[in-house]
């Protein structure tokens, strides 16, 4: 009998995700993974040895609407790290509607740091159309050593199409800073009646982006129906990225780069998208799943899981 398949030197998609994903995601998965007892062939463990991955989206500190489960910054990071997610792009849910952001900037950068045991990377926020926002920004990146921003347009009162947007790209583009920009934090349909949140319309991005070409903008939590039918105009005329937090059906990712998936009104090439969960507002393993049930290949799956995140902010 052959044991090729077996050699610790190749691995093929199904040995990834059997030994990396499937024990990521959930305990029962990974036996799901295996063959069944009573196969000829022996069970195989999956090694608990796997490929990092990056979280390009998750918050810290409470959500100010409903209580979640991993609100503690402890418990947060043992939950990412149970899922091999070594690295993780950390907002602050403060932000959204505190209006001393380099107060909720500082108090960021300081729990990632005493806290974060050297998984949370700090991503600051501004609001380009009240004063001083300038300094915020100088002082995310030169002070707090941020390497990139969190914006919240639908809650600060600004949209994409404003002069003081462009201005705030700019600036953090001279700076190399990465600017993500949350379409949006949950379901409208479970918004607080006591405020009132827009959609975030998306379409001015490409004009913009021709002023600001230098510019680094990832959209994050961006369901289909809020791009809209801009998807195909940004991948071609812009290098904007995404993430998969808010992909949704069963092999969504894997359609999505197809084009297939019928939430989205075009294609997005697997290099301009990045691992995003949403946590803690989301299930960790609900991103994790979208890796190993989507159809992608190993190329692919690296790409997704760290490459791409990697390229960003190096």
């Amino acid at each position: 009998m052959s044991h090729d398949r077996h050699d610790p030197r190749t691995t093929d998609r199904r040995t990834f995700v059997t030994a990396s994903l499937i024990p990521a995601a959930f305990p029962i998965a990974a036996m799901l993974g295996n063959p069944p007892a009573q196969c000829a062939e022996p069970v195989q463990v999956p090694s608990r040895e796997g490929p990092d991955i990056i979280d390009c989206n998750v918050h810290l500190f409470e959500w100010p609407f409903r209580k979640l489960k991993y609100d503690r910054t402890e418990a947060l990071v043992a939950k990412l790290r149970k899922h091999r997610i070594t690295k993780a792009w950390a907002g602050s849910f403060e932000a959204v509607l505190h209006k001393q952001l380099d107060a909720s900037n500082r108090r960021l950068a300081e729990e990632c740091r005493m806290r974060g045991d050297g998984a949370l990377v700090p991503f600051g926020c501004v609001n380009p159309v009240w004063p001083d926002w300038e300094e915020d920004v100088r002082r995310c990146h030169e002070q707090y050593r941020m390497p990139g921003l969190r914006l919240y347009p639908a809650y600060h009162g600004y949209t994409l199409d404003g002069p003081e947007f462009t201005r705030m790209l700019s600036v953090a583009a001279k700076r190399g800073m990465l600017v993500q920009i949350a379409m949006r934090m949950e379901d409208e349909r479970v918004h607080h009646p006591a405020i009132d949140v827009p959609p975030v319309n998306a379409s001015p991005l490409v004009d913009v982006l021709k002023k600001v070409p230098e510019a680094k903008v990832q959209l994050i939590n961006s369901a289909g129906p809020l791009l809209g039918n801009n998807i195909a105009a940004l991948v071609r005329e812009t290098n904007v990225t995404f993430d998969i937090a808010a992909t949704e059906g069963n092999g969504g990712v894997g359609r999505l780069i197809e084009g297939t998936n019928p939430s989205y009104r075009g294609a997005i090439p697997v290099d301009r998208l990045v691992f995003g969960s949403h946590v803690p507002y989301f299930p960790c393993e609900s991103a994790v799943m979208k890796l190993f049930e989507s159809p992608l290949n190993l190329e692919q799956l690296e790409k997704l899981m760290h490459a791409n995140a990697r390229r960003l902010i190096g």
